[in-house]
């Protein structure tokens, strides 16, 4: 996990450490600095689970999935590293899946209602307090998984409305 917040990183390092969670790290950090925390390769997949999207067309770039990030990316994720999105914000959905197709990355699943569809994975069964909080409120949840690879030069759309 990486936040700013240390209370949440408290959290969720507690969590995981009283469900005897091996596989966690959590980092107190701005994520503009992620890529000093990690060597070449050394992650397999990412998640983005209920960032802020953003939606401000000036705060573009500060999106979780936007170019300058999926950059940053690259530079420790394995080659077809995987990354999911899971959000309550069509537009933050909308921009990633669109930012994925026009960088011709591999799509792996994409849908706009994750417990309407047809996907089983107990990982994407597990909901956040916020997750709870926006099904509750009757929002859909949509949820990307995509490939990264090292090699793909990634450009954003700068047509309208892309």
């Amino acid at each position: 996990g990486v936040d700013i917040k240390g209370a949440r990183i408290w959290k969720g390092a507690k969590a995981s450490h009283e469900g005897k969670i091996l596989n966690a790290a959590f980092l107190r950090t701005r994520i503009e600095l992620i890529s000093s925390f990690f060597a070449p390769d050394e992650v397999d997949e990412i998640w983005i689970t209920f960032p802020d999207p953003q939606p401000s067309e000036r705060r573009r770039k500060k999106r979780l999935t936007g170019t300058s990030f999926l950059t940053q990316y690259q530079g420790f994720l394995i080659n077809r590293g995987i990354i999911h999105l899971k959000t309550d914000s069509d537009l933050l959905y909308q921009y990633t899946l669109d930012l994925v197709n026009y960088n011709n990355l591999e799509l792996i699943f994409s849908t706009t209602d994750l417990y309407k569809s047809d996907i089983v994975d107990d990982i994407l069964g597990i909901k956040t307090y916020y997750e709870q909080k926006f099904l509750e409120k009757g929002s859909n949840i949509n949820y990307l998984k995509f490939r990264l690879t090292k090699e793909a030069n990634l450009h954003e759309n700068t047509e309208k409305n892309g």
